[in-house]
């Protein structure tokens, strides 16, 4: 591995002018994001593939990153999605016997432009106190650049809000994973960046996992004929997906059940009618307490998100899009951020976080075995509905009876 002092020259620049000047790391060149920091002390590789993190430069609030390396059993998706990486202290060495690369090597095979080596304690407080903000990683000949015009270059770049980046992290056509557990029936996921721990853990529960592009319109959901729906986690803004909130009220009108995490939290929200907002800083790690409103149980959970649902957290409310009773399900003891929603008289929910956490941990991995009780609950309904319709036999024999004994009698007459 190279030294890190042997590499190029490197500068982080943010919107406000702010520098940190330290050394290349991966590829080398310019990039250009949303600077935002995720505080988990393990699995820089789930966070590093996770789509929900395109268009975004993360920086890794642990100051060590890279010991373990890279393996080919840990992607949660088929490629890094960061648009830049910034860490303090990047291994020398890879020390695992998992490893079949080092980070260094897979930040530059895919192309990611990294910074090491700057206080990463002070941009995080700094974006803590002013919010995330735009900002860009110039190295190599890069670095060279006049001050002002690396500045001028990250504030032309594009803002979070208002990015609609599903296209670019969806799959271009359907992908089957067959399922593990006792089968339950086909579950369309609509693929806004989604993880691979999600469909196994879906796929584990029973479901065939139909996992659909972005841009599947109702038909192509009806035509797989599912027994539930499921929005995935993703990345941008939930305001710039109308496309998507639409067909999520196609579902609901359908009467499907629905399941949403992170992004789909979101889009389930605003096709209830709520509002979503931006965070200041957002929630990134595998650390952040979550109250279970129903339990009272405080759960340690993952999080990747810049954006929020509007709701009351007290109480149920009538959904302005005429879906019935919703209740605030789940809240960050943090911030009093919205992280979950149940509807009361439809068959959805969702919550803001990631249930599959991969890496990070496990207490709220029952969300997937609720999500199909929840289906089965559904499936039961629907067959009961169906048996109530339809004449016993007793019924139909004498309904049959009379329509040969009057037809008989006609003839005779």
């Amino acid at each position: 591995m190279t030294s890190l002092f042997t590499t190029d020259p490197a500068v982080l620049v943010l919107e406000d002018g702010t520098r940190h000047v330290g050394r290349a790391y991966g590829a080398v060149g310019t990039t250009l994001g949303e600077v935002v920091f995720a505080t988990g002390m393990t699995g820089y590789q789930e966070t590093l593939t996770d789509p929900s993190y395109a268009g975004q430069i993360v920086l890794q609030t642990a100051p060590h990153i890279g010991n373990t390396g890279m393996n080919d059993e840990d992607p949660e998706s088929r490629r890094i999605w960061v648009s830049g990486y910034i860490v303090r202290d990047p291994s020398r060495v890879v020390s695992n016997w998992r490893a079949d690369e080092s980070l260094d090597d897979a930040l530059v095979s895919d192309g990611v432009i990294g910074i090491s080596g700057i206080d990463t304690r002070a941009v995080t407080r700094h974006i803590r106190s002013a919010g995330s903000m735009r900002g860009g990683i110039f190295s190599g000949a890069a670095a060279n650049l006049d001050a002002d015009e690396q500045v001028r270059l990250v504030r032309e770049a594009p803002q979070m809000a208002g990015q609609n980046l599903s296209a670019a992290v969806s799959v271009s056509a359907a992908e089957i994973t067959p399922a593990t557990g006792e089968r339950i029936g086909n579950l369309a996921v609509l693929d806004l960046g989604v993880k691979q721990a999600t469909v196994d853990n879906l796929a584990a529960r029973g479901f065939d996992v139909h996992v659909l592009p972005q841009d599947v319109t109702i038909d192509g959901i009806r035509a797989i004929d599912p027994v539930a729906v499921f929005y995935s986690n993703g990345p941008g803004d939930p305001a710039a997906s109308g496309d998507h909130v639409a067909l999520l009220r196609s579902v609901l009108d359908d009467g499907l059940p629905f399941f949403g995490i992170c992004f789909g939290n979101q889009l389930l929200g605003r096709a209830l009618g709520l509002g979503t907002y931006k965070l200041p800083f957002g929630h990134r790690g595998i650390n952040q307490p979550v109250l279970d409103k129903a339990t009272g149980r405080v759960e340690i959970t993952a999080h990747n998100h810049g954006f929020a649902v509007e709701a009351p957290i007290a109480g149920t409310f009538d959904s302005p899009n005429g879906y019935g009773q919703v209740e605030v399900s789940h809240v960050g003891l943090n911030d009093d951020v919205v992280e979950g929603l149940r509807a009361l008289d439809i068959p959805a929910f969702s919550v803001q976080y990631h249930p599959e956490a991969a890496a990070g941990p496990h207490d709220a991995n029952y969300l997937f075995d609720r999500f199909a009780e929840l289906v089965r609950e559904d499936q039961r309904s629907r067959l009961s509905e169906r048996s109530e319709s339809k004449p016993s036999d007793r019924t139909r024999f004498d309904s049959q009876a009379r329509s040969t004994t009057g037809a008989i009698q006609e003839d005779q007459q």
